[in-house]
């Protein structure tokens, strides 16, 4: 009679596939981690845009059509080295427009971040401004 059981050669194979299963499993996982880890550093450099961007609209004093910048505090975005350039142009005006006068204003802010490589994220809005008889000369100016 023979002896009920499993044969070397079949625990060889349920053991080498059970190893590839296994594998692929931790590979997996390993890549959702790091996909986890980029997308919150994604949003925590995204929360940040946004609140110079809210800076950036409430200062009335920026000067126009010059591109301003600078970088922020490591402790803000997770240890990252990171920064902000922005420009404010007159976007949209009456025609023959003179100082004083109500202005659609334009901010652009880019955020970027060196996270193995540059990466930048940009922010566009739209804010009411005055126009000054400095604006109207720099706008001159530009093409």
């Amino acid at each position: 009679m023979r002896a009920r059981g499993f044969t070397l050669l079949e625990m060889l194979v349920a053991t080498t596939i059970m190893g590839v299963a296994v594998v692929s499993l931790l590979a997996s996982l390993s890549t959702s981690l790091r996909n986890a880890a980029r997308l919150t550093q994604a949003d925590r450099l995204a929360l940040v845009a946004r609140r110079q961007m809210d800076a950036l609209l409430l200062d009335a004093r920026l000067p126009k059509l010059t591109l301003i910048s600078g970088q922020f505090d490591s402790s803000i975005t997770g240890g990252v080295e990171a920064g902000w350039r922005a420009r404010v142009t007159p976007f949209e005006m009456q025609p023959k427009a003179g100082p004083g006068a109500a202005v659609l204003e334009r901010v652009e802010l880019e955020i970027w971040w060196k996270a193995g490589r540059e990466r930048t994220l940009r922010l566009e809005a739209y804010r009411r401004g005055v126009l000054a008889a400095s604006d109207l000369a720099a706008a001159e100016g530009q093409p």
